[in-house]
């Protein structure tokens, strides 16, 4: 099994990871070995935590997560899925400059659903 993960570090960012050892890997992070976000704003605390079947599945997930505002990442924190989903519908359209889409900033045409807005 695989899990994605949410810690609270001591500064009140988020860090979001996966692994295949959850006890491990908190531990890891606890004690500083894991060179990461997280050395320098401990302690830490684990706010979130979902299983997966596979790595792949979980790296999806972190990755995703990882494209969240930190209210849509609280709301789901706290198990609001309802808040979740208005975040997501609520997601204002600013098209990248650099996607070729410039089109759309004078259109005001939607820009394509992001599988974050799920």
């Amino acid at each position: 099994m695989f899990w994605v993960y949410i810690l609270r570090c001591t500064d009140g960012s988020y860090y979001t990871g996966h692994t295949d050892n959850l006890e491990g890997r908190i531990g890891q992070h606890h004690a500083g070995d894991c060179k990461s976000y997280t050395v320098t704003r401990r302690p830490l605390q684990l706010v979130w935590s979902q299983e997966f079947f596979t790595r792949e599945e979980a790296l999806s997930s972190e990755r995703q997560i990882k494209g969240w505002s930190r209210k849509k990442k609280e709301a789901m924190i706290a198990g609001d899925w309802a808040e979740v989903s208005r975040l997501a519908k609520s997601k204002s359209v600013h098209p990248s400059t650099s996607s070729g889409r410039t089109d759309l900033l004078s259109q005001g045409s939607p820009e394509p659903s992001r599988r974050d807005s799920d």
